[in-house]
């Protein structure tokens, strides 16, 4: 244990008043370890670093880390981040490290925010967060508070963290505190989220973690803090959000599939719908993409032994909607008198929600290697990523005018995309809409909405 840690009061266990452990919080007493600095981990550990004045931040990119020690951003497109790193950079609240040993030591508070994955038969991958866990517990000390905030499976707390986390530190379970305080923030307005646009759910392995973990997320975001019961109802309230979202919007995508048949707008009924205070219908869209909604369903699926038809059901529907999206392309197509194979198509967008560079589960890569694996010539254009990987050919999208395209599927909504000279087009050019954001009348041709019709 570092002289920094021995200094230091402790958190978890202690006989202060609470009036006194929040004061020493704020004035950097707890001095504090985020582990995981990428999307959702620097904008965390800038909220802990402007409110406590002494946060480390560990990741194992070195080019990561020399970036946030010179006082810049890795992390795009999130409004205020790159300003805040700069200025707790400069007064010495926030620093970075690959030592994640070393940041333990020296840490009275961990918060731990790398990903969960799933492997290629979709079961849950807990490995990275473990790794992270053991590097803590090396550096463990009586006192100590960890915050697990990436998404778990339930039970993953209770029955492999605190666990490893006592084998690896050789403490007793009382010795420390764990609590799980899942993040709950959306890329592209991640800090406001973390400072408190949501409330912020704490729940503990014991009563007096629960307790711990509610003082520190009372002092740092401006909304309620919401403790549960235990570490894996706070895990399953995490879960759950995602489950809900990807049930949710498979009813909008299959809905959205009875719009031909119906011959009516099915994002009018929808929108109709939801007038009644209990029904609360998504829009539906191309797919389900990111790095958490189409992945949650197997930390239930392929983790608990109780069956859940109905999560296996949403999942295997918003699979199946990119290919969808292709089979209505290939119907318009052949009412110009046109196949798909031999076809030219464009596809506007690859990252899975517009502004945001992320690729993970994208329908619009979906998208573009079903229309590749159907005979298409594909291009695809995106202000913000590259084609590397995807079965299609990148364009600017300042020239995707000038491809002689038989179809333009709009599978992104990046704002770039809002000021093509869609007149550009060959005038036979099929558009399909998966987001309803074109005008027919301002871009001067016929337009398939997904969910609308022509």
């Amino acid at each position: 244990m570092s002289e920094r840690a021995e200094l230091s009061q402790p958190l978890y266990g202690s006989d202060r008043p609470e009036s006194a452990q929040r004061e020493a919080f704020g004035s950097g007493e707890f001095p504090v370890a985020v582990y995981g600095l990428g999307k959702m981990g620097l904008p965390i550990a800038t909220v802990f670093g402007e409110a406590t004045g002494a946060v480390t931040g560990v990741d194992v990119d070195e080019s990561v880390v020399d970036t946030i020690n010179d006082g810049d951003c890795h992390v795009t497109n999130e409004p205020g981040l790159p300003e805040a790193v700069a200025d707790l950079v400069d007064a010495g609240s926030l620093s970075a490290t690959t030592d994640a040993v070393r940041a333990a030591e020296q840490a009275r508070i961990h918060v731990v925010i790398v990903p969960t994955l799933v492997t290629e038969d979709d079961r849950p991958d807990t490995s990275v967060v473990t790794s992270v866990a053991r590097d803590v517990a090396r550096g463990l000390s009586p006192g100590d508070l960890v915050c697990i905030e990436s998404t778990l499976p339930p039970r993953t707390c209770r029955d492999v963290v605190a666990p490893l986390l006592r084998y690896e530190s050789g403490l007793d379970g009382d010795d420390f505190g764990l609590a799980f305080c899942p993040e709950r923030t959306k890329s592209g307005r991640a800090l406001a989220d973390v400072r408190g646009t949501h409330p912020k759910v704490v729940g503990g392995i014991d009563a007096e973690s629960t307790r711990a973990a509610e003082l520190v997320y009372g002092e740092l975001t401006t909304n309620r803090v919401i403790p549960v019961s235990d570490t894996t109802t706070a895990e399953a309230v995490k879960v759950f959000e995602g489950l809900y979202r990807d049930v949710n919007l498979a009813l909008a995508n299959e809905l959205a599939r009875f719009t031909d048949e119906l011959d009516i707008d099915v994002r009018e009924a929808i929108e109709t719908a939801n007038t009644q205070p209990y029904c609360d219908i998504h829009m539906p869209g191309p797919g389900v993409g990111g790095h958490c909604i189409p992945y949650y369903p197997y930390f239930v699926l392929n983790w608990l032994e109780t069956p859940a038809p109905l999560l296996a059901t949403a999942r295997e529907v918003n699979d199946a909607t990119p290919a969808h999206v292709v089979g209505l392309l290939e119907g318009k197509l052949d009412g110009h008198g046109k196949t798909l194979g031999g076809s030219t198509v464009v596809v506007l967008g690859l990252t899975y929600r517009g502004g945001v560079a992320e690729t993970r589960a994208s329908p619009a890569i979906d998208i573009c290697r079903t229309l590749a694996d159907r005979g298409a010539t594909v291009y695809a254009s995106d202000p913000l990523v590259d084609a590397e990987g995807v079965p299609a050919t990148w364009v600017h999208h300042d020239e995707v005018g000038q491809i002689d395209a038989d179809a333009v599927i709009l599978a992104t909504d990046h704002e770039e995309f809002e000021s093509l000279d869609w007149r550009s087009f060959p005038r036979s050019s099929v558009v399909i809409d998966t987001h309803d954001v074109l005008d027919a009348d301002r871009i001067g041709r016929d337009v398939y909405v997904v969910g609308r019709g022509d």
